[in-house]
């Protein structure tokens, strides 16, 4: 990951599993040479197996492919789904894989949570969107609403190279790759957006998503428009916002309304008494369920990846996102999120809220807030991941012999 931006780069906005699927499926089954798939879930259904399929028909091919998922996310696969794959030289790597016998997913915390998907050396693309159908519209009220972008121009080479060492990590260093054959990254045509590829882990870049955050709120002028599922933050980014706003800064938050999780809504919930003190407007999401991790800064930034803003992203999972400097990418995501907030289901969370608490959720909402700031210190405590093998192997043709272990070293 390099601090400084990366010029020369073309970025186009997908609406849902919908646009995104059709793309990536698209320049999976186009592939030549390679494909390389960091998510946190791959799910048995329509979508996971025309993912599938597609795979297996690349691998026929004689493309090189990983696929790294995590162990917690991709928990209720079934052996033989993977199989199917590996049977082919898929070489497919489970971050963390829990215990199967238990049928219950042990590991809540340090997931790999990243969705990227790179092919050829030429193309990528990151978002929130995982393998799963829910993400299609033809669910209704119970689709997931999100977003993913696709990347060309140099700032792809930084993305592939990031890809090929987690797999490697991950795997053991058994694995040898393809060498591409492709021409010298240059700028992309028709576009000269300037971007920086942002991870997050728990070693050098624990706070390197919240950081960048922070940098763009710190610095906006005239507006910060966020659309973000879980919107439980630090105590750095909650302070950082409320200074935006008294400095004149119009600070728009969209979150959901029907989380899949009712504590992440009560916890979320917490946080309103500080917003909307800090003349800060709150929207929730009602039509379904957010699932977006986008946001725009005045009119040249933005942001989209797999991080949310809570502590577990935050803090302890493996997040990837994009930061861009491109005022027409930056017009599409304010468009994006004006078009939920406007055009959708929404409550706006506004004064009447002091009149609807009560003093002990009030106290509560208190001791929520000042615990925010020891956070980061309390998520050393929590246990590190133990090196733990797959139950799934390579058996790539132009890969090493006998057994890789898929576990993080961390």
């Amino acid at each position: 990951m390099s601090k400084e931006l990366v010029e020369g780069n073309a970025i186009s906005l997908m609406t849902n599993g919908d646009e995104f699927f059709a793309r990536a499926l698209e320049m999976v089954r186009a592939a030549r040479q390679e494909v390389l798939i960091e998510t946190f879930m791959v799910i048995d259904d329509s979508v996971g197996r025309e993912l599938q399929e597609a795979l297996i028909a690349a691998a026929k091919r004689g493309v090189w492919i990983s696929v790294l998922a995590d162990g917690y996310g991709t928990h209720f696969l079934p052996e033989g789904f993977i199989q199917e794959m590996e049977r082919v030289g898929i070489h497919f790597c489970l971050y963390h894989p829990q215990p199967r016998w238990l049928r219950v997913r042990a590991n809540i915390f340090k997931r790999l949570h990243r969705k990227i998907l790179v092919v050829d050396g030429h193309t990528a693309f990151i978002g929130g969107i995982n393998y799963e159908a829910d993400h299609l519209s033809r669910f209704g009220a119970e689709s997931k609403q999100d977003y993913a972008a696709e990347l060309t121009g140099p700032i792809v080479d930084e993305i592939h190279l990031f890809a090929r060492e987690a797999i490697q990590e991950y795997s053991g260093g058994r694995l040898r790759f393809v060498e591409l054959v492709k021409e010298k990254a240059s700028k992309a045509g028709g576009q000269n957006a300037a971007m920086r590829f942002v991870a997050r882990d728990n070693r050098s870049h624990r706070n390197s998503i919240e950081n960048a955050y922070l940098a763009r709120i710190s610095a906006a002028e005239h507006r910060i428009v966020i659309a973000n599922c879980y919107f439980f933050p630090g105590y750095r980014v909650l302070r950082a916002l409320r200074n935006a706003a008294r400095r004149g800064v119009e600070v728009t938050i969209l979150t959901q309304g029907r989380p899949d999780s009712r504590l992440a809504r009560a916890a979320g919930s917490l946080l309103y008494d500080f917003l909307v003190e800090s003349d800060i407007q709150v929207f929730e999401y009602w039509e379904r369920q957010l699932h977006a991790k986008i946001a725009a800064f005045d009119d040249e930034w933005a942001t989209i990846g797999s991080s949310n803003l809570d502590p577990l992203s935050l803090s302890l999972n493996l997040e990837a996102n994009v930061f861009v400097q491109d005022g027409a990418f930056n017009s599409r995501i304010r468009k994006a999120i004006g078009e939920l907030i406007y055009g959708s289901e929404v409550v706006l969370i506004n004064d009447s809220w002091w009149k609807r608490r009560t003093l002990l959720k009030g106290f509560i909402s208190f001791l929520v807030y000042h615990f925010l700031r020891h956070l980061p210190g309390f998520t050393a405590w929590v246990p590190k991941l133990e090196r733990r093998s797959s139950s799934f192997r390579s058996r790539h043709p132009s890969g090493p012999s006998g057994p890789d272990e898929c576990s993080p070293h961390e």
